[in-house]
């Protein structure tokens, strides 16, 4: 074993912990400069850790200690971790630039050194769990982050809602904590030690599925997954800007990575209902997220549920791998990881640029609500184009990565044609039917979004800004690169997919399975028909196969009779959508060059120009959604007065209607009522009357007496 990353990687951590020490010493003012330092080397050193994995294939365990209850403890590096090390790294670099200029608004008010530290701590115990190879190390780092992110999201502290949501984040995500425990521990029983690298015993049926189960639900609570997620739309909204980039980037990929670690490596799926169950809740994650993303006003709220909708997509596609595992069959298990791994990091990238854009908002005007901005492209150029960067990706709009990814589920999906039960065509299609509607949603969700924030006219007065600080640029314009990137170079990112997924899927599946083999310069074992390879590098697709990587086309080879089951080349679109964009200029700029152009204003009703309040809003926009899944959204009417001056005319009437998020209402409202009428009932036990205290003494001797005396 190369032992050159895992030393990175420990150097990264050190790094990282040692800037959160100095920055409890460090003068308030030179805080930020020092979380920049520290948190952007740590992140480079991880990335380069995980980049020397990834591509050189330095991979294994190495025991540190054995403690006499505590058992061993282990490290080493995977590709699965360096995978999501590497996703990491690539947010919290930008996340780090942004913020050496955005925590100027918490000076003089809040404590810029501990947030410094914890910021510190935080990426320190992010990079350290993923090299974390036994259960004792890997729960005690969890708990760190868990305890981290909570601080970050409670740093306003002085606002109860801050300390509120930071509370309810930390119980969740300790129920979840328990119950991916109990699944580990019960997963490494059979085989008699608690670190990772040590193959699983026989495991019944029964055990199998519960450990799927507590996995899945306790590392769901972290992936925002129904119906364990209350705490994500509570969180984002009152965290610093930042902090919620790095919740949705990078806190819930963890929640992904536990799932995956726990049901593809440590126990890998056995039966298709495990898949079915998966493909089920990260559908229906997604339909719920972006329904409520789409009536939202306020820019984070409707951030943080299409966390939910994405995180949805991407364990929707990771539920098409265990369905083709339990199926034995291979390529397509390796499609749907990744799909699903490949969401996962797009996701990062776009909502991380998006969140940075809210706070971009938030720090220059004062509010981040839809229906009070409009027109900021006047006055923050710059953040509306990054932010409309973060837009199209997030719409799944060609080249950019949310298209690929997306593209790639749906494909995987209608791999359905290769199983043979009936039932499990029909979920598919089911589950396709649902991912359809939910990106059509998204579209409308982002249309408003943008259009409603930046264009047209500002809806209250705003306050005369400039553009924001060149370092919180710097921050977006690379994660709009990243965005880009993973969009138009797909073919040189699934690979490095494909390097984590060969210890589960067999070595090179993804690679051979996705991008063809023919369009190498040496010929592969089976050459496809030579006819159909002339046919294809007619259209050109051998175009880039001389450059670094396996061309520019990903394509699901098939057998002879089908050679090829679907081929996209966002690498080619990218060059048609420039050579369109440029002939239409060219053609719109000959045909006016000779003539004149009025300009005049336009005609709105007589009216020499439409009033802010005239004009449309956030609300107006998404309404016809909220009538049309009114059922789903049951609003609960908070207030309806009705001011009447005769029995016919009124003069006014108010209604109020409050959404309670759906999980709540069929999940957390239920248990809540249930423990007020139990708190209650014991309320009544207490009226100060001994003889009845001393009845309830001899009642519960009696009942242990029984109980000892029946075991």
């Amino acid at each position: 074993m190369n032992q050159l990353p895992l030393l990175l990687t420990g150097i990264a951590v050190a790094v990282a912990l040692a800037g959160a020490v100095v920055a409890l010493v460090l003068p308030e003012r030179r805080a930020p400069a020092l979380l920049l330092v520290a948190s952007c080397i740590a992140a480079t050193l991880a990335l380069v850790a995980g980049g020397a994995v990834l591509l050189g294939g330095a991979s294994g365990d190495r025991l540190l200690w054995s403690f006499p209850v505590l058992g061993p403890i282990a490290v080493g590096t995977t590709p699965l971790g360096a995978l999501f090390a590497c996703v990491a790294a690539f947010v919290y670099i930008p996340t780090s630039i942004y913020s050496l200029r955005y925590l100027d608004r918490y000076r003089h008010e809040y404590s810029l050194r501990a947030f410094s530290s914890w910021y510190c701590v935080l990426l320190a115990a992010i990079i350290a769990i993923f090299i974390c190879r036994d259960i004792v190390s890997f729960f005690i780092v969890w708990e760190v982050v868990a305890i981290a992110s909570a601080a970050l999201v409670a740093y306003e502290w002085r606002r109860e809602r801050n300390v509120r949501a930071a509370f309810i984040m930390l119980a969740m995500s300790e129920a979840g904590t328990i119950a991916a425990m109990a699944a580990m521990l019960l997963a490494r029983a059979g085989s008699g030690s608690l670190l990772f690298g040590v193959p699983a015993g026989g495991l019944s049926a029964v055990a199998a599925w519960t450990i799927f189960m507590l996995s899945f639900f306790g590392f769901g609570v972290k992936a925002g997954l129904l119906p364990v997620n209350s705490w994500l739309p509570r969180a984002h909204p009152v965290a610093p800007g930042n902090v919620s980039a790095l919740l949705s980037g990078v806190i819930l990929n963890l929640g992904v990575y536990g799932i995956v670690l726990v049901n593809v490596e440590l126990v890998p799926v056995r039966f298709a209902g495990e898949g079915i169950v998966v493909l089920a809740i990260g559908a229906a994650s997604a339909l719920i997220g972006i329904l409520y993303a789409t009536i939202e006003d306020d820019l984070k709220v409707m951030l943080a549920y299409s966390s939910v909708e994405n995180l949805g997509i991407a364990v929707t596609a990771l539920g098409v791998a265990f369905v083709f595992t339990a199926a034995h069959q291979s390529v397509f298990a390796a499609l749907g990881f990744a799909a699903g791994i490949y969401h996962v990091a797009n996701h990062s990238a776009y909502k991380g640029l998006l969140f940075l854009g809210a706070a971009t908002l938030d720090a220059r005007l004062g509010g981040r609500s839809m229906n009070r901005l409009g027109g900021l492209i006047r006055i923050l150029p710059a953040t509306t184009a990054f932010f409309f960067v973060g837009v199209l990706a997030i719409a799944a709009i060609p080249p950019l990565n949310g298209f690929v990814s997306e593209w790639l589920t749906f494909q995987a999906l209608l791999r359905a044609v290769e199983l043979s039960p009936l039932g499990l065509r029909i979920v598919f299609a089911l589950c396709g039917a649902i991912l359809a509607l939910t990106a059509a949603l998204a579209v409308t969700c982002f249309v408003k979004a943008f259009g409603m924030t930046f264009l047209g006219k500002a809806r209250t007065p705003l306050p005369r800004v400039g553009e924001a600080p060149s370092t919180m640029r710097l921050g977006m314009a690379l994660l709009a690169l990243e965005c880009i990137g993973l969009g138009v170079l797909p073919t040189y990112v699934l690979p490095v997919i494909g390097r984590a997924a060969a210890d589960f899927f067999g070595s090179g599946t993804i690679v051979t399975a996705l991008i063809p083999q023919f369009f190498r310069p040496a010929a592969p074992p089976n050459p496809l028909p030579p006819d159909f390879v002339a046919t294809f590098h007619a259209l050109g697709a051998q175009i880039g196969m001389g450059l670094p990587g396996r061309g520019w086309v990903a394509m699901l080879r098939g057998g002879s009779a089908n050679p090829v089951v679907f081929a996209m080349s966002t690498t080619y679109l990218t060059f048609i959508i420039i050579a369109l964009l440029g002939v239409t200029y060219g053609v719109v700029a000959l045909v006016t060059r000779r003539r004149a152009i009025d300009r005049s204003r336009v005609w709105a009703g007589g009216l020499r120009s439409l009033l802010p309040e005239m004009t449309y809003t956030a609300t107006g926009f998404s309404n016809p959604v909220r009538v049309i899944f009114n059922a789903i959204f049951n609003p609960t009417e908070v207030e309806n007065d009705r001011e009447t001056i005769y029995e016919h005319f009124r003069s006014a009437i108010r209604r109020r209607r409050e959404d309670v998020f759906s999980a709540d209402r069929v999940l957390a409202e239920p248990v809540a009522q249930a423990v007020r009428r139990f708190a209650s009932f014991l309320a009544r036990m207490h009226h100060g009357r001994l003889p009845a205290y001393v009845g309830y003494a001899l009642g519960t001797l009696v009942v242990a007496l029984a109980i000892v005396i029946w075991m």
